[in-house]
This record gives structure tokens, C-alpha cells and sequence, in this order.
């Protein structure tokens, strides 16, 4: 199979090629009305639309083909249309830095609030701020886009609701695209920011060790019922001398805490999990597994169970 290195070097115009054909190919194929005047006359410009080699897919912005557009074309797009101040910004953002998951056809552009604001294609939404320091942006991006911490905070402001927010921040420290006190130095600079709260709460725990949602529902269902709070990600090693990551541990009772995702439908994972929750047993600790959705579900169930397994282990209560 062709790599995507092969690929590339296919695509890219020869040494020779003039300007207009290397930003093309810097833009994927997307180019501005105006970019298009410095390299062309307005008839050259009218004749290579009528006859379908490019097409106008908004009033100042052309594609240099005729074929499908894609998620990479459309940001080019959207960014082209608003202008030279737009940056690609919240789950967009983080889509063209890394981020997995959280699927939305919404292009998300930021925008400077004194700029004036360009008519934008249809699919394309504009958030405005009063506050982009030259830190929170990637201008080497192509497209330009906000910094890895400021795109995961406006994703998780912009989201609709508390529980995707929740799941962004947490999905940006599992996957590393940000790390430490990344989205607190962005926060603390932003406080009249939406969810702020949530955004810095979500943040230290998963910073902390307690990366995937679920694991951020259990800290959560602890705190609210008095509990002790756990070690997250503890390290242990396993009969064999391998590093094992607990996702919640109560060392003082040796109460071992497991959540269980998606993953765990897999046959090989589930198996890693059982032989891992074996050697614990072994070792003398006391094991709980939920699935994630029990701690949405089944609240009090989870809390009656871990009172109970702590209480057994010689927790007063």
C-alpha cells in the first residue's frame, strides 16, 4: 500500500511549478478570490469556472477541481470566506491538531470581536474574543488554527452540553494532546470564560491520573458521597514485571476501583483486565468493576457498594 509520504510527494507540483500552482497545493486546492487576482486575470479566472475546472463554492472563495470536497477543503473554505484574521477554532480545532472522536460537520472559526465579519458558507460557525494572545494561536497551521489548550477550552465552552464538555477536556489528556497545567494557564487568563468551573475541575482530575469520563464520574459519585478520595492511575506491576495502571485505588483498604468502557467488549482486552484482576485478588485486595453508564445510571448503587467493600476493609465511615 502507498504510504502517505508517497502520496504527498505524488501531489506536490514539480520544483519548476509557478506560484499559483504551489498554493494551490499548500491550500489543498482551495484559493481565495483575491489570492486569485494576484496570479490571474479576471477572464482567466471566469473561463476556468465556466468550463468546470474550478467552481465557486462561495462568493470569494474557488476550488481548483470538481470533484467531492473534503473535511480538509472545507476548513480551507470556511477560513478563506471569513477572512485573514480567522483561525480555526474550538472542536475544529482540535479535530486538525489530533483530537479523536466528537464528530461535528460545524466548521468552528474565531474571530477577533473588533473584526468585522465576512458572510460565511453555510455549515460555518463564528465565535468572537476579546482576548487571543499570540500564544493562543498556530499560525504555521495550515489552516491557521488556535493552539492545542485554547482549541480544547472553547470546544469544551462551545459544547452543548456539560457532559460533552466534560468528555472533550478528559479525551484531550487521554489522547496527550495537552498535558500538566496546560488548560489552567489558558483558563486563568480567560475568567469570564462559560464553564469555568467545570473546565478547571475536569482539568486537575485529569491531569491527575483520571483520563477517560468514566473514571472523572467515579471521582465525582466519591466526592459527592464523603468518601475517601482514591489514588488515580496508580502504578502496580503484575506477576509477570509488567506496569499495570489502576484507574482507582484506595491504598490505606487496598480497594481497587475498575471502570469499565467500550474497550472492554473486546475479548483480548477483557481478558488483559480479568488476569490483571486476578493478580490484585492474589495480592490480598479487594476488587469492584462497574460498566460507565452504571455510574450514571445507578449512582446509588455504585456508592452502596464501595461504602460496603470500604467498610469491610476497616473503613470507619
Amino acid at each position: 500500500m502507498e504510504t502517505s509520504w508517497a502520496a504527498l510527494r505524488r501531489a506536490m507540483p514539480r520544483d519548476d511549478a509557478d506560484e499559483l500552482s504551489w498554493l494551490l497545493f499548500r491550500q489543498d486546492d482551495v484559493i481565495g478570490l483575491g489570492q486569485a487576482r494576484e496570479h490571474l486575470t479576471r477572464k482567466a479566472i471566469r473561463h476556468r469556472v465556466v468550463t468546470g475546472r474550478w467552481r465557486q463554492v462561495h462568493r470569494a472563495v474557488l476550488v481548483a477541481h470538481n470533484g467531492p470536497i473534503g473535511a480538509v477543503q472545507l476548513r480551507w473554505i470556511a477560513v478563506l470566506a471569513a477572512g485573514p484574521t480567522a483561525l480555526l477554532g474550538g472542536l475544529t480545532a482540535a479535530h486538525a491538531g489530533g483530537l479523536r472522536g466528537f464528530p461535528d460537520r460545524v466548521v468552528h472559526l474565531l474571530l477577533p470581536a473588533a473584526v468585522r465579519r465576512a458572510p460565511l458558507p453555510t455549515g460555518v460557525r463564528a465565535h468572537r474574543t476579546s482576548h487571543l494572545p499570540d500564544r493562543d494561536v498556530l499560525p504555521v497551521a495550515q489552516p491557521p488554527r488556535t493552539a492545542a489548550a485554547r482549541a480544547v477550552v472553547d470546544a469544551a465552552q462551545w459544547a452543548p452540553s456539560d457532559g460533552q464538555a466534560r468528555a472533550i477536556v478528559a479525551a484531550a489528556f487521554q489522547q496527550r494532546l495537552v498535558g500538566g497545567d496546560d488548560l489552567h494557564e489558558v483558563v486563568d487568563r480567560m475568567p469570564r470564560l462559560r464553564r469555568r468551573r467545570l473546565i478547571l475541575t475536569t482539568a486537575t482530575d485529569a491531569a491527575g491520573g483520571a483520563h477517560s469520563l468514566g473514571e472523572l464520574d467515579l471521582l465525582s459519585l466519591v466526592r459527592r458521597a464523603g468518601l475517601p478520595e482514591p489514588t488515580r492511575q496508580q502504578v502496580r506491576r503484575d506477576a509477570a514485571g509488567r506496569r499495570r495502571y489502576l484507574d482507582a485505588y484506595f491504598e490505606e483498604w487496598r480497594v481497587h476501583v475498575e471502570v469499565d468502557g467500550g474497550q472492554h467488549l473486546d475479548p483480548a482486552h477483557a481478558w488483559a483486565d480479568m488476569r490483571r484482576q486476578n493478580d490484585l485478588w492474589v495480592e490480598g485486595d479487594r476488587v469492584l468493576r462497574f460498566p460507565s453508564w452504571a455510574l450514571r445510571a445507578d449512582p446509588e448503587g455504585v456508592v452502596a457498594q464501595l461504602q460496603a467493600a470500604l467498610r469491610a476493609a476497616g473503613w470507619p465511615g
